[in-house]
Protein backbone atom coordinates (compact mmCIF):
# COMPACT_ATOMS: atom_id res chain seq x y z
CA UNK A 1 0.00 0.00 0.00
CA UNK A 2 0.91 3.51 -0.86
CA UNK A 3 2.14 5.87 1.50
CA UNK A 4 0.64 8.60 -0.63
CA UNK A 5 -2.52 9.97 0.50
CA UNK A 6 -5.37 9.63 -1.88
CA UNK A 7 -7.92 11.84 -3.15
CA UNK A 8 -10.84 8.97 -2.24
CA UNK A 9 -10.98 8.63 1.56
CA UNK A 10 -12.34 4.72 0.96
CA UNK A 11 -8.80 4.66 -1.29
CA UNK A 12 -6.73 5.47 2.30
CA UNK A 13 -8.94 3.23 4.60
CA UNK A 14 -7.05 -0.54 5.04
CA UNK A 15 -9.26 -3.16 3.72
CA UNK A 16 -7.65 -5.59 5.38
CA UNK A 17 -8.48 -4.32 9.16
CA UNK A 18 -11.62 -3.87 8.29
CA UNK A 19 -14.47 -6.72 9.87
CA UNK A 20 -17.60 -6.32 7.87
CA UNK A 21 -20.28 -6.08 8.06
CA UNK A 22 -20.28 -2.60 9.63
CA UNK A 23 -21.10 0.77 9.35
CA UNK A 24 -19.21 3.88 9.54
CA UNK A 25 -19.20 7.35 9.09
CA UNK A 26 -16.71 7.83 6.28
CA UNK A 27 -16.89 11.60 5.48
CA UNK A 28 -18.49 14.98 6.01
CA UNK A 29 -18.64 17.74 3.78
CA UNK A 30 -20.04 21.18 4.84
CA UNK A 31 -21.71 23.33 1.72
CA UNK A 32 -20.85 27.18 1.25
CA UNK A 33 -24.70 27.20 2.83
CA UNK A 34 -23.56 25.29 6.05
CA UNK A 35 -25.51 22.15 4.86
CA UNK A 36 -23.03 18.94 5.93
CA UNK A 37 -23.36 15.49 3.99
CA UNK A 38 -22.44 12.66 6.07
CA UNK A 39 -21.57 9.92 4.29
CA UNK A 40 -21.81 6.32 5.43
CA UNK A 41 -19.78 3.07 4.15
CA UNK A 42 -22.57 0.30 5.05
CA UNK A 43 -20.28 -2.80 4.07
CA UNK A 44 -22.01 -5.97 3.68
CA UNK A 45 -19.27 -8.18 2.71
CA UNK A 46 -15.55 -8.93 3.53
CA UNK A 47 -13.33 -6.97 1.40
CA UNK A 48 -11.53 -9.24 -0.74
CA UNK A 49 -13.13 -12.45 0.46
CA UNK A 50 -16.67 -12.23 -0.59
CA UNK A 51 -19.18 -9.78 -2.54
CA UNK A 52 -22.74 -9.75 -3.57
CA UNK A 53 -24.07 -10.92 -6.81
CA UNK A 54 -24.68 -8.15 -9.32
CA UNK A 55 -28.81 -9.10 -9.59
CA UNK A 56 -29.23 -9.30 -5.95
CA UNK A 57 -27.09 -6.18 -5.15
CA UNK A 58 -29.38 -4.03 -7.83
CA UNK A 59 -32.14 -4.80 -6.20
CA UNK A 60 -31.29 -4.32 -2.82
CA UNK A 61 -29.84 -0.89 -4.31
CA UNK A 62 -33.62 -0.22 -5.87
CA UNK A 63 -34.93 -0.96 -2.23
CA UNK A 64 -33.35 0.68 0.01
CA UNK A 65 -33.32 3.73 -2.35
CA UNK A 66 -36.80 3.52 -2.03
CA UNK A 67 -37.84 2.19 1.35
CA UNK A 68 -35.68 4.47 2.92
CA UNK A 69 -37.32 7.77 2.40
CA UNK A 70 -39.89 6.28 3.61
CA UNK A 71 -38.70 6.55 7.04
CA UNK A 72 -36.41 9.81 6.46
CA UNK A 73 -36.38 12.96 3.94
CA UNK A 74 -32.27 13.48 4.65
CA UNK A 75 -31.66 10.48 2.37
CA UNK A 76 -29.24 12.04 -0.34
CA UNK A 77 -28.28 8.59 -2.10
CA UNK A 78 -27.71 5.07 -1.67
CA UNK A 79 -24.66 4.31 -4.12
CA UNK A 80 -23.45 0.43 -4.07
CA UNK A 81 -19.40 -0.06 -4.26
CA UNK A 82 -17.98 -1.06 -7.32
CA UNK A 83 -16.44 -3.78 -5.67
CA UNK A 84 -19.62 -5.11 -4.70
CA UNK A 85 -18.86 -5.23 -1.11
CA UNK A 86 -21.35 -2.87 0.77
CA UNK A 87 -22.98 0.49 0.09
CA UNK A 88 -22.47 4.60 0.34
CA UNK A 89 -25.35 6.12 2.22
CA UNK A 90 -25.36 10.01 1.68
CA UNK A 91 -27.75 12.03 4.86
CA UNK A 92 -27.88 15.51 4.52
CA UNK A 93 -28.24 17.79 7.49
CA UNK A 94 -28.25 14.68 9.77
CA UNK A 95 -25.36 14.10 12.15
CA UNK A 96 -27.02 11.05 14.15
CA UNK A 97 -25.01 7.98 14.09
CA UNK A 98 -27.75 5.84 16.08
CA UNK A 99 -30.53 7.53 13.87
CA UNK A 100 -28.03 5.82 11.10
CA UNK A 101 -27.96 2.50 12.25
CA UNK A 102 -32.14 2.60 13.31
CA UNK A 103 -32.70 4.15 9.45
CA UNK A 104 -30.98 1.19 7.79
CA UNK A 105 -32.02 -1.23 10.67
CA UNK A 106 -35.79 -0.07 9.43
CA UNK A 107 -34.74 0.36 5.65
CA UNK A 108 -33.91 -3.53 5.87
CA UNK A 109 -37.03 -5.03 7.92
CA UNK A 110 -38.95 -3.34 4.85
CA UNK A 111 -36.95 -5.21 2.38
CA UNK A 112 -37.78 -8.33 3.90
CA UNK A 113 -41.33 -7.21 3.79
CA UNK A 114 -41.05 -6.46 0.15
CA UNK A 115 -42.83 -8.46 -2.64
CA UNK A 116 -41.41 -6.76 -5.53
CA UNK A 117 -38.76 -4.95 -6.62
CA UNK A 118 -39.69 -0.78 -7.37
CA UNK A 119 -38.33 0.63 -10.84
CA UNK A 120 -37.55 -2.59 -12.44
CA UNK A 121 -39.04 -1.92 -15.69
CA UNK A 122 -37.01 -0.99 -18.89
CA UNK A 123 -38.81 1.98 -18.31
CA UNK A 124 -37.19 3.31 -15.21
CA UNK A 125 -34.26 1.00 -14.59
CA UNK A 126 -30.99 0.96 -17.45
CA UNK A 127 -30.43 -3.17 -16.82
CA UNK A 128 -33.96 -4.47 -15.95
CA UNK A 129 -33.36 -7.86 -16.25
CA UNK A 130 -30.30 -7.77 -13.75
CA UNK A 131 -32.56 -8.12 -10.11
CA UNK A 132 -33.26 -10.64 -7.85
CA UNK A 133 -35.66 -10.03 -4.79
CA UNK A 134 -35.11 -13.46 -3.28
CA UNK A 135 -31.24 -12.30 -3.31
CA UNK A 136 -31.77 -9.09 -2.18
CA UNK A 137 -33.99 -10.45 0.79
CA UNK A 138 -31.26 -12.84 1.60
CA UNK A 139 -28.59 -10.33 2.32
CA UNK A 140 -30.45 -8.24 4.25
CA UNK A 141 -31.59 -11.06 6.53
CA UNK A 142 -27.74 -11.62 7.00
CA UNK A 143 -26.62 -7.76 7.60
CA UNK A 144 -29.78 -7.72 10.16
CA UNK A 145 -28.71 -11.03 11.89
CA UNK A 146 -25.58 -9.40 12.66
CA UNK A 147 -26.95 -5.95 13.69
CA UNK A 148 -24.98 -5.87 17.27
CA UNK A 149 -21.65 -6.00 15.10
CA UNK A 150 -22.37 -3.05 12.71
CA UNK A 151 -20.51 -0.69 14.81
CA UNK A 152 -17.43 -2.07 14.95
CA UNK A 153 -15.41 -1.43 12.05
CA UNK A 154 -12.09 -3.09 12.40
CA UNK A 155 -11.31 -6.85 13.98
Amino acid sequence: MSDKKMNVESFNLDHTKVKAPYIRLADIKTGENGDTIHKYDMRICQPNQTHMEMPALHSLEHLMAELSRNHSDKVVDISPMGCQTGFYWAMINHDDYDGVLTLLEKTLEDVLAADEVPACSEMQCGWAASHSLAGAKEIAQGFLAKRSEWTQVFA
